[in-house]
């Protein structure tokens, strides 16, 4: 008689799976805030809208972490992934001007490693617990045959919530306001695929440190979450609109939140170039325009402000942990690239 086959045979251990959500379970209650009715182990998560909106309008974000993972699998760094997922999706979430409530996460792999399946959701945790959202949800897949031994890919879907008046759109932005942009930690998860072939041209003249860090270190550091910081100001300023600088860098997102006819002059040299960017640029040989598709450039999220405001926000952000920089200004633009880099003392002696 043939012998029987189970799951487990076929590469899929339910066991596993269901020690995973054992061990998930106290880091998503570490996350829990109002409005959460029903998280994690049922089929569907139960959120209540807070009461204290009275048009609330719901705003939806999803992102994975791209091929950074694939240096979290060669160097085993997989403690900060998962915060890059969250950052990746509230941040997007934020500029829009919404709170973001909660958090959802996809885990998918070929073989399940419950300690580093664990690992990436504490950072998911971690990320949504500084981010103000709940972490209610999610879905682990074990897939045998779809990815290699050792590695995964990650999904997150954030929903915030914002009051309908209060909707940023960027159609109060104006000619001669104040482009400020807010510094990154790095690369943030944009970028990676270029990173990592400048590691493979860099070969064995790696540095052996960046910024005062490690290599490793300096390269997977999370995404900056500026959820918290933005939220305080956006309940005591106006901001007229606001860019997260992903894949296309500074050129490519800042145009989105543009009305037609105005685009912006960004001032080269008003922010420092870190050894890390200076380092990816060298290896890479791109020139600057490229670099800010490429990276965020040591920017990570841009705030459109009045002239007549700027510093007080500044000094704000500033006061919350942020690192401000005021990189450009609004201009008329009707031709050309929306947004263009011009020289700082240029700009300054014509405004």
């Amino acid at each position: 008689m043939t012998q029987p086959l189970t799951y487990k045979d076929a590469g899929v251990d339910i066991d596993a799976g269901d020690a995973l959500v054992e061990r998930i379970k106290p880091l998503a209650r570490k996350t829990l805030r109002d409005g959460v009715l029903a998280g994690i182990g049922g089929f569907g998560a139960l959120f209540e809208v807070p009461k204290r909106y009275r048009e609330p309008v719901l705003v939806s974000g999803t992102d994975g972490v791209g091929t950074k993972l694939k240096l979290a699998f060669e160097w085993g760094m997989h403690d900060h992934v998962g915060v890059d997922l969250v950052g990746m999706s509230v941040n997007d979430v934020l500029v829009q001007g919404a709170e973001p409530l909660f958090f959802l996460d996809y885990f998918a792999c070929g073989r399940l490693d419950v300690d580093i399946a664990e690992r990436v959701v504490a950072g998911i945790a971690r990320g949504c617990e500084l981010s103000g959202c709940a972490l209610i949800g999610g879905e682990t897949a074990e897939m045998p045959g779809m990815y290699p031994d050792g590695e995964y890919d990650l999904a997150g879907f954030c929903v915030g919530v914002v009051e309908k008046s209060r909707i940023l759109t960027g159609q109060t932005v104006a000619k001669g306001q104040v482009v400020l942009g807010l510094a990154s930690n790095g690369v943030h998860s944009n970028g990676f695929s270029l990173v990592r072939k400048c590691i493979d041209r860099a070969g064995s003249n790696l540095p052996a440190q960046l910024d005062g860090q490690p290599l490793r270190e300096a390269l997977m550091a999370p995404t900056r979450l500026y959820v918290q910081p933005v939220l305080s100001v956006l309940a005591q300023h106006t901001i007229h609109a606001m860019a997260h600088i992903t894949g296309g860098g500074l050129i490519e997102n800042i145009p989105r939140v543009m009305p037609k006819g105005l685009g912006v002059d960004l001032f080269q040299g008003a922010w420092p170039k870190t050894e890390l960017f200076h380092w990816l640029q060298t290896v890479s040989g791109i020139d600057d325009i490229e670099m800010n598709r490429t990276f965020n450039n040591g920017i990570g999220m841009v705030l459109v402000v009045s002239a007549e405001e700027a510093s007080a926000v500044a000094a704000s952000l500033t006061r919350a942990g942020e690192t401000v920089h005021r990189i450009g200004r609004v201009v008329e633009r009707s031709q050309g690239a929306c947004v263009q880099l011009v020289d700082e003392r240029e700009a300054s002696s014509t405004a």
